[in-house]
């Protein structure tokens, strides 16, 4: 049997601080990235459709898509709601029958 040789003390300035790790977009490593690359894959999706595959916490998946997105990863898009104006005439119309 060979004995191992001590592995040397890792040095407290062994990353350049130009350059700190604590910046690096790593995030394909953490717990819910890597389901949310592949929930994309095909595409854009809700987000109620990731939820469901990923059975994630509306928090947790909130802060994952955000940190995606800052870190460039993906791309968020906000529609329009279509069906607003239907919305606030049917509450309107509503509102006058009970008054």
């Amino acid at each position: 049997m060979t004995s191992a040789r001590p592995l040397e003390p890792l040095l407290p300035d062994m990353f350049a601080p130009e350059c700190p790790s604590s910046i690096m977009p790593i995030r394909v490593g953490d717990k819910w990235s890597a389901g949310v690359l592949l929930s994309l894959a095909d595409g854009p999706r809700r987000f109620s459709e990731l939820r469901v595959p990923l059975r994630a916490t509306p928090k947790v998946l909130t802060e994952t898509l955000r940190a995606m997105e800052r870190d460039g990863m993906i791309t968020r898009t906000v529609y329009a709601e279509e069906h607003l104006p239907t919305v606030l005439a049917a509450r309107a119309a509503y509102q006058e029958k009970v008054s």
